[in-house]
Formats: structure tokens, C-alpha cells, sequence
């Protein structure tokens, strides 16, 4: 799984790897500060819960699965406001 925000930082990107299931098998379900996913084929079951860092809009998740990839675009409640830089000795 990999997360990342947009450049103008108001929309969280979430990129799922589920190789070989269909598109029909796989079950998303998004709240203000998670999601849970559920995804099965034959002999194999994938299930997870995720807390987000931000709380998002779930009712404006947009989901996209092809070849194998979970693709979910959400807004952020807020945008995003950068954080303090940390130096790193």
C-alpha cells in the first residue's frame, strides 16, 4: 500500500496492490479518519483497517481498480497546512 497527498495538499492518494482479484470480490469502506478494505480470490483473503493521519470526506472517495490496482482518490476535510521541517543529523 502507498499513501501520498496531491501537490496542492488537499486530497489524499492510496494505491492497493490486490493481484489477481476481481474487481467484484473486493469490499471498501471509508470514514472521516479510516477505511476498511476486504478483497478475496481463490485461497486468499485480504482484510484491513487503516487510520488516516487527517480526517478525509468519505462520501467524495473516488475508487478505481484495474489490472490488480486500487486506486483511491479522497479529499481532506481541510487542506493541509505544512508541518514543522525536522532536521535530520
Amino acid at each position: 500500500m502507498c499513501t501520498f497527498s496531491d501537490e496542492n495538499l488537499e486530497t489524499l492518494n492510496i494505491q492497493i496492490e490486490l493481484p489477481g482479484v476481481d474487481k467484484k470480490d473486493v469490499d471498501l469502506r471509508f470514514f472521516e479518519d479510516g477505511f476498511y478494505l476486504e478483497a478475496k480470490k481463490e485461497g486468499t483473503k485480504y482484510r484491513g483497517t487503516y487510520s488516516l493521519m487527517c480526517p478525509v470526506q468519505p462520501e467524495k472517495a473516488i475508487a478505481q481498480y484495474s489490472n490488480g490496482m486500487l486506486t483511491v482518490n479522497v479529499p481532506y476535510k481541510e487542506p493541509l497546512q505544512e508541518g514543522v521541517k525536522v532536521k535530520i543529523e
